[in-house]
């Protein structure tokens, strides 16, 4: 199986301080990958290079076989991204959020109705497509963005926090759409959490990052072997000596990372 995201050396420093440390690790196409690690560890520092958001110091990054650094336009076809706080447009419906996305990233007319009727309805969100986004509740506005993501046809979604906030049925419910798709679009996804038993029930491969360095990376029983522990809470806390804690960042936040994102 191939590599659909290939790291190397990858490094960012703020003010002589390395938020990420020389960081290396690969994720396999059309599996799903869950980062892990506590406040001030290097998750979002990463994803945003990941993204494009933010340029490394030192490294490289090939993501879907293009380069970051020098191969931008096609890196940002090729991903699709849900931040951590909501970023659509409360007074569109979710049709119109949909359409607009569509046409921002190019999606041929002829195939724009088909590709967000199709999206909606695997959401679960298609009989709602003509109210407006603020009447949704939180869980509905999370599979919003998600079908959002998606309408281009992504090699890779990027999930940053998805379920914070949402109640455990919700939580649960939205991970199955989002493992139903991984199966039926052949998609990767690579997300963050807080929440253990996602990670471990989800993801093929778990990475845990400290400092900025991954310090182990595996299953969650292979993460429990390594450490002699009888839990991926336990191995976690072995391994970094720090609870995982809730980060959060501002609904306006989450928009102008987007937009910043497509200004470069």
């Amino acid at each position: 199986m191939e590599n659909i995201i290939q790291v190397t050396n990858l490094t960012k420093v703020f003010k002589d301080n390395p938020a990420v440390d020389h960081l290396s690790f690969e994720v396999k196409r059309g599996t799903i990958f869950a980062f892990l690690g506590p406040n001030g560890a290097g998750k979002s520092t990463t994803i945003k290079m990941l993204t494009t958001l933010l340029d490394p110091s030192e490294g490289t990054i090939l993501l879907n076989g293009f380069d970051t650094a020098h191969q931008q336009h096609e890196v940002r076809k090729s991903f699709g991204i849900v931040f951590q706080d909501p970023s659509l447009d409360d007074e569109l419906t979710a049709y119109e959020n949909m359409d607009y996305h569509a046409i921002f990233y190019h999606v041929p007319k002829e195939l724009r109705k088909e590709r967000i009727e199709y999206l909606l309805n695997v959401m679960e969100l298609w009989d709602r497509r003509q109210d407006q986004v603020k009447t949704f509740s939180g869980g509905m506005k999370r599979r919003l963005e998600i079908a959002r993501g998606l309408i281009h046809h992504p090699q890779i979604l990027f999930l940053d926090e998805p379920t914070l906030g949402l109640d455990p049925q919700t939580r649960k419910r939205l991970w199955e759409h989002i493992t139903q798709l991984n199966k039926t679009e052949h998609m990767t996804v690579f997300f963050t959490t807080h929440y253990l038993e996602e990670a471990e029930k989800i993801a093929h491969t778990i990475a845990i990052i400290d400092h900025g360095k991954i310090v182990q990376k595996g299953t969650g029983a292979e993460l429990q072997k390594a450490t002699k522990t009888k839990s991926l809470e336990e191995a976690f806390l072995q391994l970094t000596g720090h609870p995982i804690r809730e980060e959060s960042a501002s609904p306006m936040e989450a928009l102008r990372q987007s937009r910043k994102m497509w200004r470069r």
